[in-house]
């Protein structure tokens, strides 16, 4: 997949670097191309240079009555990073939010602290080790000023960078941070490789010891009052900090309410008003079945489109806009133009089993990065199907799908066409919830004579349920947190965050930093270009959904259970991220996770419950391991990792392992539970290799 990947994108990038100025957001300015010009991230508040860092911070935003939080993100446009054609990314879209992303890294430089024997030295928690965060003298710390509680975090220096000069310091929430909350970072006893406590730089220390402040530095003095106190009421010493600040998260609303407008606007036409109800009320979305096929004795496949109200601009596997908006405002929702409709392909695999005598289950099924809907063929869900009587249809994430590939690649080249990417997985999302509908309504598939066997349904449309691997597994996570009708999903190598916790440690992306550097040439900009990327990314990834998944569900929305299958080592989605995806969502984990000699990430489900007993009626993760003499400890750095005969890569080994398929239709139940299919042992894949 990354190879033809990696085609698509460079022929992609070629054209994007033509067209990058026409497309432009914001007005074209000179780019930074003098070899002796320093690395933004050398830079300090209330100097001579715009500067973006510490972020997120609070010094970038304003007050606004009119927001959930009372404030509105207002970033530096002279700071912002800047491409070889000296296009400026455009403050516009980020300056709408009311916070930040609930999965930020807190994000600075700190000269001295950029290299490995310093970070050892200063002593602060790392992901192998992140209850060392709560710890009394921990030298970083991130407190929540509404509970004066710490938080779980875990520290790392950017593995990228090629320079001290270049080396962010990067830290991250053990898992999402509280929407609308305001978070205090605070640095103190940070040391040199030599052992040396690194000076407080002079901004900060002016603040720190209540010396006087130069005029532009002045309206910071309330701000600073209050980091002080909440970082007192929390132990925190104020005489030996290196840097504080805060940053407030992005409310609830900012994040998930255009989502959940499309939603139920187009579940309004089809005429269901009351979504969390759990009945299907209303008709039934249009559809058009263009062919059928046997694909084996076993197994036939009925193949469409349906009809989805489409709130883009414009609709369709290749089209390259966003949203519509009738208003202005930074908090609206979008808009439907009137009769505008996209038509979604699906494909849905029936096994021959159905009707006979039992109905199937149905069951969405979410296709992986840069694939299709035609990957409800696959092998593994093919096994599901025939095996476990079950019905399986798939749509296409629009966004990130095979026709969006060219796109994508223009898109690395001028970020401010990024947002479209994050409209249409959202409007994807819709169109998955539509196909859903189809699958359970009476007037559906169920009335059709090619889901029939003698005038009677084959498939049972009593309970709608979901399963996805990898993209499948991620956007699972989003289209669960939304949906009116599925109740269960098992999401397959998932995780969440892209900008922070996926993208720099997935191997699917070496091609997009690849060629991300060739047109953002300030190597110590990346990680903040990651984290800016996320503040967009959160409305159409489970980062901004995760914490109301399951029992705490969105409005008019009812409550949903969740099953999450990761790989050991996992090269495309890092087992990291579902680990901080589960203690967000807030499930159980099976233990014992993994064998004696995986002991270096035994901490992996830090501050997950064990499973108590089974059959388990929860939410879950269980990690599957394909062992040492096939798959190696991944890095613990923001890199991928690297293949080699005994490094292979295990993202598709738990879909492909009977004992995890059984335990997929066991979850996939009406009454549905976590079965112990390991025997208790930690649980390992069917190429399991001592």
């Amino acid at each position: 997949m990354v190879n033809r990947i990696s085609c698509v994108l460079l022929a992609g990038l070629v054209t994007g670097l033509m067209i990058a100025g026409s497309v432009a957001t914001a007005r074209p300015v000179r780019a930074r191309t003098a070899a002796g010009d320093p690395p933004a991230a050398d830079c300090q508040p209330f100097g001579g240079r715009p500067c973006l860092l510490p972020f997120p911070n609070n010094l970038f935003t304003r007050p606004d009555r009119s927001s959930r939080t009372g404030l509105r993100v207002s970033l530096p446009a002279g700071a912002m990073p800047i491409s070889t054609s000296g296009q400026r990314v455009s403050v516009a879209p980020y300056d709408r939010a009311d916070g930040f992303s609930p999965g930020s890294a807190a994000i600075l430089h700190v000269p001295g602290l950029d290299n490995a024997a310093a970070f050892a030295r200063t002593g602060a928690a790392g992901v192998l080790d992140m209850a060392k965060s709560l710890h009394k003298n921990q030298p970083i710390v991130i407190i929540d000023e509404q509970t004066g509680r710490r938080q779980l975090i875990w520290s790392e220096l950017d593995a990228n960078a090629k320079t001290p000069q270049t080396t962010d310091l990067l830290i991250h929430g053990g898992k999402d941070f509280v929407d609308g909350h305001t978070y205090v970072v605070a640095l103190r006893n940070l040391r040199t490789a030599a052992g040396h406590l690194i000076q407080a730089p002079k901004w900060f220390e002016l603040l720190r010891d209540n010396r006087p402040l130069p005029q532009n530095e002045r309206s910071q003095r309330a701000r600073y009052a209050r980091i002080f106190a909440a970082l007192a009421r929390a132990g925190v010493r104020r005489a030996n900090l290196y840097e504080a600040w805060d940053f407030t998260v992005a409310s609830r609303q900012n994040v998930t309410d255009r989502l959940l407008s499309i939603r139920n606007s187009a579940f309004a036409q089809l005429g269901d008003r009351k979504l969390a109800d759990g009945l299907v009320e209303g008709r039934a979305p249009s559809y058009t079945i263009t062919s059928t096929k046997t694909i084996s004795p076993q197994l036939s496949a009925v193949v469409g489109t349906f009809d989805v109200p489409c709130y883009l601009i414009q609709c369709g596997t290749t089209a390259t806009t966003g949203f519509h908006y009738s208003s202005r405002k930074p908090d609206a929702v979008p808009t439907q133009f009137p009769g505008n409709v996209a038509a979604a392909p699906f494909e849905c695999i029936i096994p021959s089993t159905a009707g006979n005598p039992t109905p199937a289950r149905v069951s969405l099924y979410g296709h992986g990065l840069f694939g299709d809907y035609t990957e409800v063929e696959d092998p593994w869900v093919e096994a599901l199907a025939t095996q476990y009587n079950m019905v399986f249809c798939g749509t296409d994430w629009w966004g990130l799908t095979q026709e969006d590939e060219p796109f994508a690649a223009t898109v690395v080249s001028n970020l401010n066409l990024f947002g479209v990417i994050v409209d249409r997985l959202q409007q994807a999302v819709l169109n998955t919830l539509f196909l859903g509908r189809l699958m359970i309504s009476p007037q559906g598939f169920a009335s059709n004579p090619d889901f029939q066997v003698g005038g009677r349904p084959v498939i049972d449309t009593s309970h709608l349920y979901y399963n996805g691997n990898s993209q499948g597994g991620i956007m699972g996570g989003v289209t669960l947190a939304v949906s009116p009708d599925v109740r269960r999903a098992v999401l397959g190598v998932t995780g969440m965050d892209y900008g922070n916790l996926l993208l720099a440690r997935s191997t699917d992306f070496t091609t997009f930093s690849t060629f991300l550097g060739f047109t953002y040439t300030d190597p110590s900009m990346y990680p903040v270009i990651l984290d800016l990327l996320d503040q967009l990314w959160d409305r159409g990834d489970p980062d901004g959904y995760a914490p109301y998944m399951t029992a705490h569900p969105l409005p008019d929305t009812p409550s949903h259970q969740v099953l999450m299958q990761i790989a050991y080592g996992d090269f495309q989605v890092s087992m990291y991220s579902g680990a901080a995806e589960a203690r967000t969502v807030g499930v159980s984990a099976y233990e014992p996770a993994l064998d004696p000699d995986r002991s270096r990430d035994r901490n992996l489900f830090y501050g997950i419950p064990a499973i108590g007993h089974y059959p388990f009626d929860g939410s879950a993760i269980e990690i599957w391991d394909s062992g040492p003499g096939r798959v190696q400890e991944p890095p613990v750095g923001n890199i991928p990792p690297t293949a080699s005969a005994t490094n292979i890569d295990p993202h598709q080994n738990p879909r492909n392992t009977p004992a995890a398929q059984q335990q997929i239709s066991d979850y996939l139940e009406p009454d549905g539970a976590v079965v112990n299919v390991c025997g208790g042992a930690p649980c390992h894949t069917s190429v399991f290799t001592p």
